[in-house]
């Protein structure tokens, strides 16, 4: 059996579904100079994806004067929507959207501790359908954000200590199986960076740095996600702190900050407390030191070796960065003829790391989209359905 290659038609179709999916609600005239289309070639594509289930009117743009008002595009919720998952050691967050970005719902539990993946993977798919129990249309993508490097979208190198139960590919395996959907898995620096980047459209190059349960570390050049060929790509909490013999993750952890501070002198149970010790505490004082240490050499790292015009701090241990950062500058001035802009991300703990894994999802749903749109005259004529054609 022959296949039949898309046309300029089916091109021109794709190309309208891109600026609808990433920009509606939009009016026609919009959609015309966004997509450089002709007002023929945009109302023909339109009505196609009316049919297709991914185009429905929303309201009517008031128009001062003469002149008819102008009817907004949207995306109907029965198009689908996408599931963005932060798994922390601490905290998981679950976020679901339809397929224009508002929410239907979203949940914040504490995270449930496992020794079996399989409890785990049904806990986290459970935890999903019940903040998709809303939602209208298919379940489209989803991707889980969590303290781990990610290679393929699915196999998990050196998670926070909590979560070494899911080093490999069980996890994802387990998740997938269980839901009627694409599942992809990635780290939570990526997911944060990626947030960064939606909320500022003029970053171009930038690091970020994820100061919590275990330290991540996620890049981006022309705004395009950096994943690297083997999981030591962004292991930089493996490198050398400048203090002894500490690596980066030994002090810009939360887990390796307590111990530091333990062997100092100072007896806190959790991270926090070290903002409540007084500030002339002298084991605070020598543990701020060593902390401003590590956050400038891996300052430095980036500097010398990406370029990044940013570098970005989230995550826990952020109030105690916020409070070494102008030393650090101070430093990085005395080594570097030009150090980047560097600042601190505040979090809603659990949603913002969803929020960054919503934005792959749409991202991902995109393209999955077009590829089916443009994959789809091969499969012959469709039937009348009331549920989108692909």
């Amino acid at each position: 059996m022959s296949s039949i290659n898309p046309t300029p038609r089916d091109y021109n179709k794709a190309s309208v579904l891109d600026v609808v999916l990433s920009h509606a609600p939009l009016t026609r005239n919009k959609l015309i100079e966004l997509t450089g289309l002709s007002k023929a070639t945009v109302s023909r594509a339109v009505e196609e994806l009316r049919s297709d289930g991914f185009v429905v009117d929303g309201g009517v743009d008031a128009v001062a004067g003469r002149g008819r008002p102008s009817t907004y595009l949207d995306v109907p919720e029965t198009a689908g929507h996408v599931v963005g998952v932060g798994f922390g050691a601490v905290t998981t967050g679950v976020l679901v959207t339809d397929l224009r970005g508002r929410e239907i719902g979203h949940v914040t539990v504490p995270t449930v501790e496992h020794h079996d993946v399989p409890a785990a993977g049904r806990w986290l798919v459970n935890l999903i359908a019940q903040t998709s129990a809303s939602a209208r249309g298919p379940l489209r993508q989803v991707v889980v954000a969590l303290p781990a490097h990610v290679r393929d979208g699915a196999e998990v190198f050196r998670p926070a200590d909590p979560m070494k139960i899911f080093s490999g590919r069980d996890l994802h395996r387990t998740v997938e199986k269980l839901v009627d959907a694409p599942v992809t898995f990635d780290s939570d620096a990526n997911a944060s960076l990626l947030q960064v980047l939606t909320d500022d459209a003029s970053i171009h190059n930038a690091a970020l740095f994820s100061v919590s349960s275990t330290l991540n570390f996620a890049t981006c050049r022309d705004q395009e996600l950096a994943r690297g060929r083997t999981p030591a790509f962004g292991d930089i909490g493996s490198l050398s702190s400048g203090i002894d013999d500490r690596t980066l993750n030994g002090l810009l952890s939360t887990a390796g900050l307590v111990k530091f501070a333990r062997e100092h002198g100072l007896d806190i149970e959790r991270v926090e407390d070290l903002w409540l010790a007084p500030q002339d505490h002298r084991a605070r004082a020598e543990i701020l030191k060593a902390f401003t240490t590590a956050v400038t050499t891996a300052v430095s790292i980036v500097a010398v070796t990406l370029d990044p015009e940013s570098v970005y701090f989230v995550g826990r241990l952020r109030p105690l960065v916020d409070e070494v950062l102008p030393e650090v500058r101070k430093r990085l001035e005395q080594t570097l003829p030009v150090i980047p802009r560097i600042t601190t991300v505040s979090q809603v703990l659990g949603l913002s790391v969803a929020r960054g894994a919503v934005h792959a999802c749409l991202a991902m749903t995109d393209n999955r989209l077009r590829d089916a749109l443009l994959k789809a005259r091969s499969q012959g004529p469709r039937q009348e359905q009331a549920a989108p054609a692909f």
